[in-house]
């Protein structure tokens, strides 16, 4: 996976922008002003690409358990989100789209009724 097919991965589902709120380096991508997943550019740039996303917090300890490429990133709840080193051939990539589908599920089901009836 390149930063295009995430950018357009995520870009597709309803409700999803694109930013950088922390840093120039950090993409961000968001349902309705809520964060579903964070890219470190400069990461990608040097061929360690990852994305955090965020997760149930027993899948997240049970991906953890499962796979290297799967851990606690800094700078977020361990408890909710994990990072995801995409450039370990460990993780297929219809299983990482998979992931970002539950962090973008996961930021959903965590809105007030109102919100989510946006979506619809």
């Amino acid at each position: 996976m390149n930063i295009e097919q995430l950018r357009e991965y995520c870009l597709k589902k309803k409700g999803v922008t694109e930013e950088f709120p922390f840093d120039e380096h950090t993409l961000v991508f968001k349902v309705l002003g809520k964060i579903f997943v964070m890219a470190p550019l400069d990461k990608w740039d040097i061929g360690e690409a990852s994305v955090t996303i965020k997760c149930d917090p027993d899948y997240t300890i049970e991906l953890r358990e499962q796979y290297e490429s799967i851990y606690a990133g800094p700078y977020v709840s361990n408890k909710h989100w994990n990072t995801v080193a995409i450039y370990k051939s460990e993780l297929q990539l219809q299983f990482i789209l998979d992931l970002i589908d539950h962090s973008y599920d996961m930021v959903i089901k965590g809105m007030t009724k109102k919100l989510r009836e946006k979506l619809s």
